[in-house]
């Protein structure tokens, strides 16, 4: 599966348009092979990509790339487009570290005009794109390609609120799948149900519309008074969407694997010269069979068996979710008011088997992070003890609510944040280095940050019942690092490991503490006196804390977060409170961004692995 010979001649979208037809059919076969063989290797997204190779084929026929611009909801079913905009020699480095994104992203290429990584901005950033393109008098459509998904978040509604009132050339694309990461919940996923279930309204919608039209003189201007009007005339004829409602044009649905009658769809949308929705259905998967029957397991996916589709580095042990799910449900059980919050993972999340149990207290909210959290705090007002599973980076999104409805009202809510720390392939957009900064910030915020699973169950239990506002509990993607063998944790809010004379102590949280355990070790082997205090209640810092460390000479703080508001800038501003005289240092994530790569790869790169801190603490003893 190299690609074939069809893919590599296509240098650009422009070689698209002198294909035959038949080439085009086999062109689509070939790029899924592609796909298929490339993410089996690699890991990422393959159903999404699978299923918009004709819909993404049809864009590029229809439009003229970079002049019509491309803006890709999240980004991460943007693979083909890029096969298909010169970047298919650098394909098989796509989330590799200095290699191509699996998301869209600007400085890689002139047809990625807006970056993404996160759910339901394209409408907004399409919207703001084309307004741009009008002011300068400049040419261009700009085109918004949406899953159904996205359209759970709130963002995407506000765009379209906005986008709706403009008449600029701005094209909103659902791709509607009939399913995002977890099943789509809510009010829109049954809208877009009915508007699935009714295609006859939408042919003599068209053909209304038609005639209308070839009236001579007066026709056009009919169609407009009637389609402008907020009438029951107008619901009679055109038995009306949101979409229309908030202002499009809306065109579909239509077949998502049927370029033809996607391209004619597009056409028509071109030649109205004003917001339009084009709603187009596709399988996700497609082409793939294993993805086909269970896109939901292929949706983000690390590296896999080609013919079997089992996955090659799975190693059986649980994973962080796998525990955080088993402690809630055991929770669960005996306390009726315990519920469960995710917005659109409850699989990656590891609440599987909670919704599964407590279909009652499990709410899969969508892709609307904000609504969760001021949901948990409703819940929690009346009684109830919500617990909000996330991923650090998309907890980034609900800042705003957690300090406003949750600490300011001194609700007890309870964050899981799942992935902290560096995740590795997913690159900037996804790395969890913010949270414990951000959090740190909001008054009567707690925050547990355990290393193993045991730790991870215990400070849960604790998050739930000792804590008074909110809380968090942030773990780190995958399986338990290494430990020591003569390391035991104490449940505390602290740990002491490596107990010596009072000269060298190295503070650290969290995964992290693996690495700073094995530089103890080699330090010691070196014949070094190093000591690591292991924090496991990070905010607020336990003072017995301050009062150890207060007897060390020279002390490091090591952590996997960025370090303006971190915890290391607090620990040492307060250390200094309690007069120690000492030298002490702070180490971590210096006012970057970091890039794709594997993790381990990236913990050298940020001198965070053993090795680096060991390099580290030589460099700067006294």
């Amino acid at each position: 599966m190299d690609g074939g010979k069809l893919l590599d001649k296509i240098k650009g979208p422009q070689d698209l348009k002198t294909l035959s037809k038949n080439e085009i059919s086999n062109l689509c076969c070939e790029i899924r092979e592609k796909l298929v063989d490339t993410i089996s290797s690699n890991g990422g997204h393959l159903a999404s990509n699978l299923g918009v190779v004709e819909l993404t084929i049809a864009l590029h026929l229809v439009f003229n790339s970079p002049e019509d611009q491309f803006v890709w909801d999240v980004g991460h079913q943007s693979y083909v487009h890029k096969l298909l905009t010169g970047r298919y020699d650098l394909f098989d480095t796509i989330r590799k570290f200095n290699g191509i994104s699996g998301f869209t992203k600007p400085c890689e290429s002139s047809h990625d005009p807006f970056g993404a990584g996160h759910s339901s901005t394209s409408i907004s950033a399409a919207c703001g794109l084309a307004m741009a393109k009008a002011i300068k008098n400049e040419d261009g459509y700009v085109i918004a390609i949406i899953g159904d998904g996205a359209l759970t978040g709130g963002l995407a509604y506000e765009g379209m609120n906005n986008a709706g009132r403009t008449k600029e050339k701005l094209i909103v694309v659902l791709n509607d799948n009939k399913m995002s990461i977890s099943k789509n919940v809510g009010a829109i996923a049954r809208h877009l149900a009915k508007i699935r279930a009714r295609p006859l309204y939408f042919k003599f919608k068209d053909a209304v519309e038609f005639l209308l039209v070839h009236i001579p003189v007066i026709g056009k201007k009919i169609r407009n008074a009637i389609y402008a009007s907020k009438s029951v005339i107008k619901n009679s004829l055109y038995h009306s969407t949101i979409f229309e409602e908030m202002g499009f044009i809306y065109l579909g649905p239509a077949d998502g694997h049927n370029i033809e009658e996607v391209s004619s769809l597009l056409e028509r949308a071109k030649k109205l010269n004003k917001p339009t929705f084009v709603h187009v259905m596709t399988v996700k998967g497609k082409g793939y069979t294993y993805a086909e029957q269970n896109p939901k397991a292929f949706h983000g996916v690390s590296s896999f068996d080609v013919e079997t589709g089992g996955l090659i580095s799975a190693t059986g042990n649980k994973t962080f979710s796998d525990i955080f799910g088993e402690t809630l449900c055991t929770m669960a059980r005996a306390d009726e008011n315990i519920c469960a919050i995710t917005a659109a993972m409850a699989s990656g999340t590891g609440l599987s088997e909670f919704a599964s149990i407590f279909p009652n207290r499990f709410f899969d909210v969508g892709i609307a992070e904000e609504h969760a959290v001021v949901f948990a705090a409703g819940l929690a007002k009346n009684g109830m003890k919500p617990v909000f599973a996330v991923y650090s980076t998309f907890l980034q999104r609900a800042y705003d609510q957690i300090i406003h409805d949750a600490a300011i009202q001194g609700l007890k809510i309870v964050l899981a944040i799942d992935r902290a720390g560096i995740v590795g392939e997913d690159g900037e957009t996804h790395q969890g280095i913010f949270d414990a900064s951000f959090l740190n910030t909001i008054p009567g915020m707690t925050i547990y940050s355990p290393t193993t699973g045991d730790e991870l169950s215990n400070f849960l239990m604790a998050a739930v019942y000792e804590c008074d506002g909110p809380a968090a509990v942030r773990y780190p993607r995958g399986c338990e690092p290494w430990m020591p063998e003569n390391f035991c944790s104490t449940f505390s809010a602290f740990d002491l490991y490596g107990e010596g004379s009072m000269n060298i102590l190295i503070v650290t949280y969290g995964k992290l503490f693996s690495h700073a355990a094995k530089a103890q070790n080699m330090l010691s082997a070196q014949g070094y006196n190093v000591s690591v205090l292991k924090l496991n209640r990070i905010k607020p810092i336990d003072k017995a804390c301050f009062d150890i460390a207060s007897f060390y000479k020279q002390i490091f703080f090591f952590e996997e977060g960025i370090m303006t508001g971190g915890i290391g800038e607090h620990f040492c501003e307060k250390l200094f409170e309690y007069g120690f005289k000492g030298k002490i240092k702070n180490f971590g994530i210096n006012n970057r961004f970091i890039p794709q790569g594997e993790v381990e790869g990236l913990y050298i790169m940020l001198g965070l692995d053993a090795k680096g801190i060991v390099d580290t603490v030589l460099k700067e003893i006294i």
